[in-house]
């Protein structure tokens, strides 16, 4: 069995078949969390899950769609048949579809309402009930840069961040003090992931290429850090925000 940090403590992470949420459930496992990965692509969280298991971590894969209140029911469900309760819940899963406002992409503003918004509510609202009764817990959000400051083409995209922020600060002012609960808003900037690898994103990701030739951004294991050590704090203390940037990272 691994061992650290987070020892003995359950942890579901939304998002998990790659990138941000792989690296966030790789590195909480090796810290020695019993780690719940959530995803649509069971085949992709299944395999990490087994790699997992197999490295002495405690792990299991939970076909999930942050979009459905159904479905995250019945992942916290899971996670409390299998491990008896949950500690951490890290709020991952998102999209971020280039969508500029004058091509009116109705479609994909709403995806993004429906993932990066109501799809935390939804993750939220299934772990709740468990948290309060235990009186403690630790919800991890994967803001954004972005949810400081929009960018061209991201207008959208930038209010869901805004919005996941506004979220985590409303939540340590309601089940902070009274219910023991904290909240942590992680802000990565530039990430190498597969967010942009869509043939939709081709322009877009041609020009942020061209812009970062040459430029360090951060990988995945960087932002999986970040969520280790606001997990890692002693009950007292609440790790609000953290933002984190490449270095090369001008704005």
């Amino acid at each position: 069995m691994a061992e650290g940090p987070l020892n003995g403590r359950v942890a579901i992470v939304t998002g998990a078949s790659a990138g941000i949420g792989a690296a966030i459930a790789e590195t909480l496992a090796h810290a020695g969390a019993k780690v719940v990965l959530a995803a649509r692509r069971l085949d992709r969280i299944e395999a990490i899950g087994q790699a997992l298991e197999e490295s002495g971590c405690e792990a299991l894969a939970v076909r999930s769609d942050v979009t459905s209140m159904e479905d995250m029911k019945a992942l916290a469900a899971a996670t409390v048949a299998r491990f008896g309760g949950i500690d951490i819940l890290v709020n991952n899963a998102g999209v971020m579809p280039v969508s500029p406002i004058a091509e009116g992409r109705v479609d994909e503003w709403k995806l993004m309402v429906d993932v990066n918004v109501n799809g935390v509510l939804h993750g939220i609202a299934a772990v709740l009930p468990t948290m309060i009764e235990r009186r403690s817990g630790h919800i991890v959000n994967i803001g954004s840069v972005a949810g400081r400051r929009p960018f061209p083409g991201g207008t959208v995209y930038s209010a869901t961040k805004f919005a996941v922020r506004a979220i985590s600060w409303g939540l340590h002012l309601e089940l902070g003090a009274e219910h023991g609960i904290r909240i942590t808003d992680i802000q990565p900037g530039i990430v190498s992931t597969e967010l942009f690898d869509s043939d939709a994103h081709q322009d877009f990701r041609e020009r942020l290429e061209k812009a970062w030739a040459g430029k360090r951004t951060l990988q995945p294991e960087d932002v999986a850090q970040s969520v280790l050590y606001a997990l890692s704090a002693p009950e007292h203390v609440s790790v609000s925000e953290v933002l984190v940037r490449p270095v090369d990272q001008a704005t």
